[in-house]
């Protein structure tokens, strides 16, 4: 997905180690789905036999994403490399699907009522649920002119839900140091 963000931070220099606090904000199209099924075959002891097949589907489709963060460079020239973790935040529309579905067969029964299908699912769908996690990374900050830098960096987030998720973004942007 894409989307589009704003930071801000306060920092304090020792020598060239640099240390300090940020929050940042993104807003885009992020998320994914997996889709898995399983099938049994059973008979049972009335002489019935089965064959069942599950088919499960989780979606996520993130939205906003916050995170509050400390992080730690060391300053080389123009450049400071860092690191960083924290807390992440965001908002998400959680949907899942269980459909199951199979033949039951009676080579007893009256002929029409051998083979009998069926056919079941269920949908939960969860809008605009608050997900919570921690996130972790690596960027840079190249100085241009003045107060002008460019930043790239990449951010892993791990958020916890009814569906577990990873976030894996590459950042560029441009800010300003007062």
């Amino acid at each position: 997905g894409d989307g589009w963000g704003a930071f801000i931070g306060y920092n304090s220099q020792w020598d060239d180690v640099v240390l300090g606090v940020e929050a940042s904000y993104m807003h885009g199209k992020f998320g994914g789905s997996q889709t898995d099924s399983m099938s049994r075959f059973f008979t049972d002891n009335l002489g019935y036999t089965d064959s069942v097949t599950y088919a499960g589907t989780g979606t996520m489709a993130l939205s906003d994403m916050g995170t509050l963060r400390v992080r730690a460079g060391y300053a080389v020239g123009s450049f400071l490399p860092y690191l960083f973790g924290g807390v992440a935040l965001g908002q998400a529309d959680i949907i899942r699907t269980a459909h199951i579905y199979g033949t039951q067969v009676n080579p007893g029964a009256a002929p029409g009522f051998q083979n009998v299908p069926f056919d079941l699912s269920a949908t939960d769908a969860r809008h605009s649920r608050l997900l919570y996690g921690y996130t972790a990374g690596a960027g840079v900050d190249v100085m241009l002119i003045g107060g002008l830098f460019l930043r790239a960096e990449y951010q892993y987030a791990r958020f916890s839900a009814s569906i577990d998720t990873d976030v894996n973004t590459v950042h560029v942007g441009l800010g300003y140091k007062f």
